[in-house]
């Protein structure tokens, strides 16, 4: 998915996470920022100062539109989601440095289901990350969980970023290494 770079002039400030580090900056209205990539309804830019996340809530400030109304709707009648349908909502969510999405690249390990009594139908889901230490853990984990809470049935969900077995590229599926050229 290669996305053209623009260079925009942000129209208000603007919360963004430093890339790798996860740490916030406010971004100043009238600062110039390249786009790099729009995936899952999030953006990376460059600035002078760095590479930045800005989330898809804040689309506007780049002037373009958020993708919001494009969300599932919570509320529809049918069948509440099941793990297939989670996995295929988390296509919709990226690194921010890797222009493929997070079950691709091999992050999701695992998705469950429980039904309780107090919290409701929770869904419980294990993500690892291409590198130990990597600040933007939790930045991808928010919309991870994001993507799941937003599906018709879910009422909460845990996302826990785990470690065992390690990363490694042969995680990736077919499809993500064509993205990312491997093959």
């Amino acid at each position: 998915m290669s996305n053209p770079q623009e260079e925009v002039t942000l129209t208000r400030d603007v919360i963004a996470t430093l890339i790798p580090h996860g740490e916030e900056f406010t971004l100043g209205s009238g600062e110039k920022v390249t786009i790099t990539h729009k995936l899952g309804g999030n953006f990376t830019v460059m600035t002078l100062q760095g590479m930045y996340r800005i989330a898809a809530r804040d689309a506007d400030a780049l002037g373009e539109i958020s993708i919001e109304a494009t969300k599932p709707n919570k509320e529809c009648g049918g069948q509440p989601a099941n793990e297939d349908e989670i996995r295929e909502n988390l296509k919709s969510v990226f690194d921010p440095e890797i222009p493929v999405n997070v079950v691709d690249l091999g992050l999701i390990y695992k998705v469950e289901i429980e039904d309780t009594e107090d919290r409701g139908r929770v869904a419980f889901v294990d993500l690892t990350l291409t590198a130990p230490g990597c600040g933007m853990g939790p930045v991808i984990a928010e919309d991870v969980k994001g993507k799941v809470i937003e599906l018709h049935g879910i009422d909460n969900a845990e996302v826990e970023i785990v470690w065992d077995p390690p990363w490694t590229q042969d995680m990736i599926s077919e499809e993500g290494k064509m993205e990312l050229g491997l093959i």
